[in-house]
């Protein structure tokens, strides 16, 4: 397992883990330009928006935190090998544990049809992944807990949602690209800052 404090070293310098799958080999990133969520920036489509209205989702946090990690883990129609192993998500576990990593999750029926998970230190959030299982009806869950954790964020008082590497996905929820430079004086200011996550969740939809 990764201590937890390396973790937290790294990420508090901007570098995170990744396993690569085909080797096993554990690897650190650092990418520059690095990409972002601005708070006020996410970009909520139509169809989006009208599920949002719809509330076909009870959403909730840290209730489960590890049924979320195991399913950011599976391979999917997306991703058919993950860099999510055991050492990175024992290691969450072990921060989960110690209040610094969290997870949103989307329920139907009783049943978790989506969710994400990420390391959060002060105001930042690095988001790590998020998963949602269309065929048990939860067709854009992972969307809606993207959505409730940067209501979160913005209620709690963050100033950081870091998602790593640019990709379509990402791209059309409004993240963008910022310098190491920049994210380095954005990261130190978000961690410096005293921020509680045990607030309640509130719907983006009413406030």
């Amino acid at each position: 397992m990764i201590p937890p404090e390396c973790l937290i070293d790294a990420y508090g310098q901007g570098f995170f883990p990744m396993a690569d799958p085909s080797t096993g080999a554990l690897e650190w990133y650092r990418p520059d330009p690095r990409s972002i969520i601005e708070l006020d920036g996410l970009h909520i489509s139509r169809s989006l928006a009208r599920t949002l209205r719809r509330g076909e989702f009870s959403l909730t946090t840290d209730t489960c935190f590890e049924r979320v990690l195991k399913a950011c883990a599976e391979p999917g129609p997306e991703r058919e090998e993950t860099w999510l192993d055991h050492r990175i998500a024992k290691a969450c576990q072990a921060l989960h544990h110690a209040g610094m990593a969290h997870s949103i999750e989307a329920w139907r029926d009783d049943n978790l049809v989506g969710g994400l998970y990420g390391i959060r230190i002060g105001g930042a959030f690095f988001g790590e992944s998020m998963f949602s299982r269309p065929a048990d009806g939860g067709t854009d869950a992972s969307k809606v807990c993207l959505v409730w954790l940067v209501s979160h964020l913005q209620q709690i008082g963050g100033t950081l949602l870091d998602v790593q590497f640019m990709t379509p996905h990402l791209q059309r929820l409004g993240a963008i690209e910022i310098s190491d430079l920049a994210y380095q004086a954005r990261l130190q200011t978000a961690i410096g800052a005293s921020v509680r996550w045990d607030v309640p969740l509130q719907d983006p939809s009413r406030t």
